[in-house]
Parts: C-alpha cells; structure tokens; sequence
C-alpha cells in the first residue's frame, strides 16, 4: 500500500528582530505567534479528519518547531528529512533590501532563472519530489506531512503544475503555516489543495 495524501506545510512565523535572511543559519526559532501558526496547520489538517501515518521536517529549528502541534495531535513522532531543507543563499544573513543596493552584490543576480544567488531551482525540485516519493511509498496508509519552508513548496508546486521554475520570490503563494496538499497517481503528481490556516504573521526572512 502507500499513502493517500501529502501535505506540505509551511512553518510558522519566525523570531527575526533583525530581519535577517535566515537561509540555513542555525537558532531561528518560532515566534510566540509562530507557535499559535502552527498549531492552526495542525488544527486543519486535523479536521480535515484524514489520518497521519507519517510526519517528516526539515532539520532546521522553525521546521521542527512547527512539527510539534501533529505529533501532539496526531501521536506521530517527526522525522528529521534533509532532502526538505531550505535551500543555500549567499544573500543568508543580511538584510535583503541593503544587500541588493550594494553593486558588489548584483553579480549573484545574473542569472535569475538557475538562480545565480543560491540552490539551482532544478536540484530543489528533484530533492523535494525524491522525498516525496519515498515517503508515499513508505507509508502503509494514511496521509503524510512534510514541514518545510516556502521555496521548496513553491517549487514543487511550479514542478508538478508543469510551469516554468523561474519565477519572482515576491509572488510565491505560499503563506506562513500554509498547506500544499497533493496525490500521486501511478508516478504523476497532482495538487489537490492549498489553505491558509492561520492567514497571519509577518515574513521577514524567507529565502
């Protein structure tokens, strides 16, 4: 058997201060409305009364941080998957607006479409739909949830609509704690709904 339906959930909102790009970099908890942000993704998925077999998120701290809420309600424990990362950014660790009007730094802006400033698009879509596939081969039955961050979700979702992977960061529909749902049939992915749970929260440090 494998499983029924997978979700892609978004963490919650960040403790970011200094509004950093946080990228990678370690100790970039959830705010204490980050919390409640989670606990809302968990809520919907809840009530969409559909079982979890199996819960997946990335190393980071938000990731994890915002796994907690479907372990308690779900009594599933999280599972550490690397292929769900954020992915690398030079710009990771300065404030995104000062950066781009430094002309040092317009040369990582060359090639939009791999993108030049970080990951290629084309490795996260492979890594992420890699994960995917094993998770629904893996699970007996049920739904699985990933907790991953928003341009791994955004990808994927470009990847399996069968759109170009190039695209404006600015105009990614993918909120904070926001669910991406999807089903495969045979080996072909489909999207099969998105929600905004907790429709809050500022966003300050998505790569």
């Amino acid at each position: 058997m494998t499983a029924e339906r997978l979700h892609l959930v978004r963490h919650g909102e960040v403790h970011n201060p200094r509004r950093v790009l946080y990228g990678r970099l370690p100790h970039y908890r959830l705010s204490d409305a980050g919390r409640g942000m989670a606990g809302a993704a968990a809520e919907y998925i809840a009530g969409l009364d559909r079982p979890v077999a199996d819960l997946r998120c990335s190393p980071l701290q938000r990731a994890q941080e915002s796994a907690e809420p479907f372990t308690a309600l779900f009594d599933v424990p999280a599972v550490i998957e690397e292929r769900i990362i954020e992915p690398t950014n030079v710009f990771e660790g300065t404030r995104m607006r000062r950066s781009l009007m430094d002309p040092r730094n317009w040369w990582h802006l060359r090639r939009p479409s791999t993108p030049s400033w970080g990951e290629p698009y084309t490795s996260i879509a492979e890594r992420m739909e890699s994960a995917m596939n094993d998770a629904w081969d893996a699970a007996a039955s049920g739904d699985v949830v990933f907790v991953s961050h928003q341009a791994p979700i955004w990808i994927t979702h470009l990847r399996v609509a069968g759109l170009p992977l190039r695209h404006d960061p600015r105009t990614r529909r993918c909120s904070l704690s926001s669910v991406t749902s999807f089903e495969r049939v045979g080996d072909v992915w489909r999207e099969v709904g998105y929600a905004e749970p907790a429709a809050v929260g500022v966003d300050l440090g998505a790569v």
